[in-house]
């Protein structure tokens, strides 16, 4: 039997809605579908067929789906505070599941070729400061800040799928797609937080193809990475000494990340003692910047260009926007969150 119980559920849980709620807007019975998703039986071709368009998908989608290698991909890499609901996160590794499949299902009609690549490196063969600048040594980046950097990870073929996640608890999470890594960004972040979060994920993407050892700390592994790949030691190191409040500002305007963030850079780099990272933070504090930094509104927000250039370039091809839908696993053209270029929806 295949899993298609488990893409049912899991595409459920990505749209919000509960098992109820989900036979009601299929007219299947809760009963039955309660089989369905614990694998108990699959669903004929009927009952698939209302079910999917439920969920916004193709029959299709959720068949092929069922068959993917390594079926749903659980504890995906995320960023997220620990107050974070679990339904709220849980929620959000189902979306990315989702478009794993979505993209997944693309990959098998489009062949989506990129100039770099993501390279995997193991952690017990390079330190994660040293992988950060492997990658931006094989990825050919200028020395220094980084540019737009959401424009380099989809050079490497890494799609970005930025919305709002209806939190400010969690940033951003990251995924593998067979050959095509995956993250999905809170598009409420600041502009400064989400440029740390792209590089944070994208540390977990080098460095974190499981299995994992148990003893790993992957989210200070994929900090460290982050720090390095947007400050690099070689070009910030004279910048963190004595670090006062306007030179915090200027650096923060230079590298397009927070103080905080430039704040653990020289603490983790041995520029600050403990001691005075307290008396930074303390100062951060009084002046109300722990909660709204200053100058965030002055680093340009990065928007992802890939998805929409893949739609575009279908349609280039002679493809209506229900045809493209129907390619990437949705019913149709308005339930294309993602493949859809603007004004490529159908009327």
């Amino acid at each position: 039997m295949s899993a298609i119980g488990e893409v049912i559920s899991t595409t459920r849980r990505a749209r919000g809605l509960t098992q109820q709620q989900l036979a009601e807007l299929s007219g299947v019975t809760q009963a039955a579908l309660s089989r369905y998703e614990n694998d108990l039986r699959d669903p004929d071709a009927e009952h698939l067929a209302l079910i999917a368009s439920a969920l916004g998908v193709t029959p299709a989608y959720v068949e092929r789906a069922g068959r993917a290698r390594g079926g749903v991909a659980i504890d995906a890499h995320m960023r997220r505070r620990a107050t974070a609901a679990p339904g709220v996160w849980r929620k959000l590794e189902a979306r990315l599941n989702v478009y794993r499949w979505h993209l997944s299902q693309l990959s098998e009609e489009v062949d989506l070729n990129a100039t770099t690549y993501v390279p995997p490196i193991d952690p017990a063969e390079a330190d994660p400061s040293t992988a950060a600048r492997l990658v931006r040594a094989q990825w050919k980046m200028p020395v220094g800040p980084v540019r737009q950097l959401t424009n380099w990870l989809e050079a490497a073929g890494c799609v970005v799928i930025r919305e709002d996640f209806g939190t400010a608890r969690v940033d951003g999470l990251s995924q593998w797609i067979e050959d095509h890594p995956v993250i999905l960004l809170n598009a409420i972040a600041p502009p400064d937080r989400a440029r740390l979060t792209l590089a944070h994920e994208l540390g977990h993407l080098v460095l974190h193809n499981p299995p994992v050892a148990p003893e790993q700390d992957v989210e200070q592994e994929a900090n460290e990475f982050a720090g390095e790949f947007l400050m690099p030691t070689e070009t910030i190191r004279p910048s963190l000494r004595n670090l006062r409040a306007e030179r915090l500002i200027g650096l923060k305007r230079e590298y397009g990340v927070s103080m905080q963030a430039i704040v653990e850079r020289a603490y983790r780099a041995g520029y600050l003692s403990t001691v005075e990272r307290t008396r930074l933070y303390k100062m951060l504090s009084a002046r109300g910047w722990r909660t709204k930094e200053p100058g965030s509104d002055e680093i340009p927000a990065e928007l992802p260009q890939l998805p929409a250039a893949i739609g575009r370039s279908l349609s280039s091809s002679g493809l209506s926007p229900d045809e493209i839908a129907t390619i990437a696993g949705f019913a149709t053209s308005h339930d294309n969150t993602i493949f859809a270029a603007p004004g490529l929806r159908a009327v």
